[in-house]
């Protein structure tokens, strides 16, 4: 009996998925529920399980766009599993397959090779780059509107690469979608940033009195994310033009906040969401940074565990940034950037001291969010990390660590 596997839906705004990777080679025998490819959407790269135990052959590969609902393999489910040792008919004639010279069909070369249409004439004059520096996508390498739009003009003169090495590499769809909302964030929001400054002091006395006891109860380690979380989530309450979004012509206010953090996965950025951290305690949120940073970390993470944030935190401090100006997470109004610590000279008191000093900087979208919302929602939050007993703990340490 031949199986057809179709491409099932990661989720109810996904349309189509592209093949990451093949797990498995043409013709090998694979067990039900075996890992067999990895697909990305624009949201997230997600495994594909054998539906049985058979003999399986491509449809797609790997680059190609498939619909949900499309046959992307099939598998021969009267196949018996080969000895050990013993390698089946159908690698066998894979390899007869791939010996074979492949040839390719040459382009078609016309009138219309390298010529620009008009749309992507005026654009390419705009940017003032010349249309025979371009290779064109179109039929017979006519250079297309896209193509124009992605053109990129040549500081000086055009690279010569002849005789040095290069490579080319086809983006995922994953970091295609990341990189269109980048652009769509910076191109449709009016977005600025402001900065503060924080002395982590009284941080690092909490962490180090307490994170040896914390972590033989809960399991997890007391970090700068709970401290962070939670004064976010205090300054979100205070500032709820903060926690809105634009939807056409009106702005939506949340009274919950699902916080967004940015993490690094192997396929690129991910932005996973702490949902409800109103409602959670520094074990709570600690332990939902290291379950949805491990989901991530091991390509597990769903497409549910990444929608539907309020809010974003990223921590550029973990790759050694100082300062930045973090882009919004669309259609999220504003996102903190956390960096570095380092020690500097700051004047206390009339003296001179070194104190471990993290910039940190928020990004938002002034359309809703005024100058004052947000520099108020800024220093609410270096007011809670820099006291965090009286603001985060209700001047009750050992109860808010559940120690």
């Amino acid at each position: 009996m031949i199986l057809e596997m179709k491409v099932p839906s990661p989720g109810e705004s996904i349309t189509e998925v592209e093949i990451a990777e093949w797990l498995v080679q043409d013709g090998d025998y694979v067990e039900k529920d075996q890992a067999i490819a990895e697909v990305d959407s624009d949201k997230a790269t997600l495994e594909l399980p054998a539906e049985a135990s058979g003999t399986v052959t491509f449809k797609a590969e790997v680059g190609d766009a498939v619909e949900v609902g499309a046959v992307v393999c099939l598998i021969d489910t009267s196949a018996s599993k080969p000895q050990e040792g013993e390698s089946s008919k159908a690698a066998a004639t894979k390899t007869e397959v791939s010996a074979t010279p492949k040839v390719e069909t040459p382009t078609n070369t016309t009138y219309a090779t390298g010529s620009a249409s008009p749309a992507a004439k005026k654009i390419l004059s705009e940017k003032g780059i010349e249309a025979t520096t371009i290779s064109g996508t179109g039929k017979d390498g006519r250079i297309t509107k896209e193509d124009a739009v992605k053109a990129v003009p040549a500081m000086g003169q055009q690279i010569n690469i002849e005789g040095r090495g290069v490579s080319r590499s086809k983006l995922s769809m994953l970091r295609r979608k990341v990189a269109e909302r980048l652009v769509t964030a910076k191109n449709e929001t009016a977005m600025l940033t402001t900065f503060n400054e924080v002395d982590m002091s009284p941080i690092f006395a909490l962490r180090k009195q307490y994170k040896e006891t914390f972590k033989e109860k809960h399991g997890v380690g007391l970090g700068f994310m709970s401290f962070f979380t939670l004064a976010v989530v205090r300054a979100l309450e205070l500032f709820p033009a903060v926690n809105s979004m634009i939807d056409g012509k009106e702005m939506i206010s949340y009274e919950f906040c699902d916080i967004s953090i940015a993490v690094s996965g192997p396929k690129g950025l991910m932005v996973p969401v702490i949902r409800n951290a109103e409602d959670l305690s520094f074990r709570g949120v600690e332990s939902e940074v290291k379950r949805l940073a491990i989901l991530a970390r091991d390509g597990q993470i769903t497409v549910d565990e990444m929608t539907g944030g309020t809010f974003t935190i990223t921590n550029g401090g973990v790759f050694g940034s100082m300062l930045s100006t973090p882009i919004i997470n669309p259609p999220q109004s504003a996102i903190l950037g956390m960096h570095n610590i380092i020690e500097r000279p700051v004047a206390i008191n009339g003296e001179v001291v070194i104190r471990p000093i993290m910039y940190v900087a928020l990004s938002y979208d002034h359309r809703i969010i005024d100058g004052k919302e947000s520099v108020g929602f800024l220093v609410a939050v270096k007011e809670a990390l820099e006291n965090p007993e009286e603001f985060l703990m209700d001047n009750d340490v050992k109860k808010a660590l559940e120690m």
